[in-house]
């Protein structure tokens, strides 16, 4: 599981407090550090808890929120959260991530707030794949690198480019696992489809030419399958 966000709210206002530490709370994926009511607060702040994203007013006593960021020599993503357009030109200069007038709504907000939001990443249906004991430990083996699948009694052989994994399972499981981007095409073969270049009586070629056997039972699915 990602780390949360962490978020400092830099401003003198109670009610800016009130509305991003709820606003923090209700986003998935972001988490508040702390509050603080001025530069002088959040230069300490930072000091000793560093945090990713940094909500920062810009019209507070004792420093100006802009001035205070240019103090700042390795500063946290920052939004900025103002009442006063006239300092987006000068905020974006200081390469701040969005610079968001007040008062906002929380759906402007989680529009600034997904700029920072790291991509999710590939689960298993997004790149699907065999997991193979090797000499090493546990591999996994992308469906898209299998060229086919070789039954062999209690195991079977799973032929990529690179290399052949001896996997165990049955045949009719790898079936099931490998779905319909591949095509059973004998007893003891299973053929990734894209892989497959021509179809001749007796056996399929595949584009790297091997050749495989087609089993007669197969023959007729494989021919409809083929025609498509």
């Amino acid at each position: 599981m990602l780390s949360p966000i962490r978020c400092l709210v830099v401003d003198d206002e109670p009610l800016a407090h009130q509305v991003l530490t709820q606003f923090i709370n209700q986003t998935p994926g972001l988490a508040l550090a702390g509050t603080c009511r001025n530069a002088m607060e959040a230069h300490e702040h930072l000091s000793s808890q560093p945090v990713d994203l940094l909500f920062l007013d810009i019209e507070m006593p004792l420093m100006n929120g802009l001035a205070f960021l240019r103090t700042l020599q390795h500063p946290p993503k920052t939004i900025i959260t103002t009442a006063y357009r006239e300092y987006a030109y000068e905020g974006y200069e200081l390469d701040v991530l969005d610079y968001l007038l007040k008062p906002f709504s929380y759906e402007r907000f989680r529009k600034a707030t997904d700029r920072l939001q790291p991509a999710p990443l590939p689960t298993p249906a997004d790149d699907p794949h065999l997991v193979v004991r090797d000499a090493r430990g546990l591999l996994r083996v992308p469906h898209r690198d299998i060229r086919y699948v070789e039954g062999c009694k209690d195991y079977v052989k799973v032929v990529t480019a690179a290399k052949t994994h001896l996997h165990h399972a049955t045949m009719q499981a790898m079936t099931d696992t490998l779905g319909p981007a591949f095509v059973r095409v004998h007893r003891s073969f299973i053929v990734a489809a894209a892989h497959i270049q021509l179809l001749q009586p007796e056996q399929v070629v595949l584009a790297d030419g091997s050749l495989i056997p087609i089993g007669n039972s197969y023959k007729p699915e494989l021919l409809a399958w083929f025609r498509k």
